[in-house]
C-alpha cells in the first residue's frame, strides 16, 4: 500500500477548474498507487450506481475489479472539478453512437477514459467530440502482424520502411491514434482501421520536462470514407522518464469539431489554426489533484 504523507496531500488541490474552449485537460492516476487502502477504496465504491457495482464486481480477478473501481470513482471525482455536482451524482447515458455522456451537467463537458497496465487516463473537452488512448508499449503482441492486419497501405508503407528498431515504436504512435479516431466518434471497430490514415511530422515540443508531445498530425481518408479531415486535429503524448519511468506509456487524443461550417464564402469547418491548450493533472480521487 501506498500511504500519502500530510505534505503530499498539502500539494494537491480540490478548487473548481475553468476550462477554456480552446482547452484539453488530460488527467491520469495510478490504480496501484490505491492498493490497499481500504477505508478509500470502500468510500469509492459509495460513489457508483448500482448497475456500476454489478459491472465492477463481474470481473473476475481482484486486479480487475480493482481498477474498474478506481475508473469509475476517478471520472466521477474529476468532472466534480468542473462544475457543483458531487462525485455521486453524475448521470450518464449512452448518446446517439454508444458512447457515453453526462445528461446532467450545466457546461457542455465532452470526455473520454482510457486505461491500460498501471495508468487510467481521462480527456475532458467543451462541445467536440474527444477521444483518447493510452497503450503500454512493453506488452508482447506481434505487433507488426497487427499492423499489416489493419493499418492502411500508407501506414503500412511508412512502418515497414523504417529500421527494424524504429518499427515497434511507430506501430504504437500509430495504434493509439486509430483507437482515439474511433473513440472520438464513439462507433468503435465499426470503422475499418484501414479506412483512414494518420500521417506523424516528427518535430516535438517538451512540457515541464515531464512529456514530449507531437502537435502536427494529419487525417486523410479512403475515397469511400466520408469524412473531413480539416476537422480533426490529434496529439501524442510520450511520459519521460521524470513520470514513467520505463517510458512503457503511449498516449493519443483525437477531437472532432463540432462547431458548424461558415456560411461565409462557402467555407467549410476547420479547426486547423485553432491554438488548443493541453493542460496535464495527476489525480488521487478524492484527495485532490495537481497540475502537471
Amino acid at each position: 500500500m501506498t500511504s500519502f504523507s500530510q505534505a503530499d496531500l498539502a500539494t494537491r488541490s480540490k478548487q473548481k477548474l475553468p476550462l477554456a474552449n480552446n482547452e484539453i485537460h488530460l488527467w491520469m492516476t495510478k490504480p496501484e498507487e490505491l492498493l490497499g487502502n481500504d477505508e478509500l477504496l470502500t468510500t469509492y465504491a459509495t460513489l457508483l450506481t448500482s448497475k456500476e457495482t454489478a459491472k465492477q464486481q463481474r470481473y473476475k480477478f481482484a486486479k480487475d475489479r480493482h481498477d474498474a473501481l478506481i475508473t469509475r470513482a476517478f471520472i466521477r471525482d474529476l468532472l466534480s472539478y468542473y462544475a457543483d455536482i458531487a462525485p455521486q451524482d453524475w448521470q450518464f447515458e449512452k448518446g446517439e453512437k454508444d458512447k457515453p455522456e453526462i445528461i446532467n451537467c450545466p457546461l457542455p463537458l465532452r470526455f473520454n477514459i482510457s486505461h491500460t497496465k498501471n495508468l487510467i487516463i481521462c480527456a475532458v473537452t467543451l462541445e467536440d467530440d474527444i477521444g483518447c488512448d493510452v497503450e503500454n508499449t512493453g506488452r508482447s503482441n506481434d505487433v507488426l502482424a497487427i499492423a499489416e492486419r489493419y493499418f492502411s497501405p500508407k501506414e503500412s508503407k511508412e512502418l515497414f520502411a523504417l529500421p527494424v528498431a524504429q518499427q515497434r515504436n511507430r506501430f504504437f504512435d500509430y495504434w493509439t491514434l486509430k483507437e482515439s479516431y474511433i473513440k472520438a466518434w464513439g462507433l468503435g471497430l465499426a470503422i475499418p482501421l484501414k479506412d483512414f490514415s494518420f500521417n506523424i511530422n516528427d518535430t516535438v515540443q517538451k512540457h515541464n520536462d515531464l512529456f514530449t508531445i507531437k502537435a502536427d498530425i494529419s487525417l486523410s481518408f479512403a475515397e469511400h470514407r466520408v469524412d473531413e479531415p480539416r476537422i480533426w486535429r490529434s496529439w501524442l503524448v510520450y511520459p519521460t522518464t521524470a513520470m514513467d519511468e520505463k517510458q512503457e506509456h503511449r498516449i493519443a487524443i483525437s477531437l472532432r469539431s463540432k462547431k458548424p461550417a461558415s456560411k461565409k464564402d462557402n467555407q467549410e469547418a476547420d479547426n486547423q489554426n485553432t491554438d488548443y491548450q493541453l493542460r496535464f493533472f495527476n489525480t488521487l480521487p478524492l484527495l485532490g489533484y495537481v497540475e502537471i
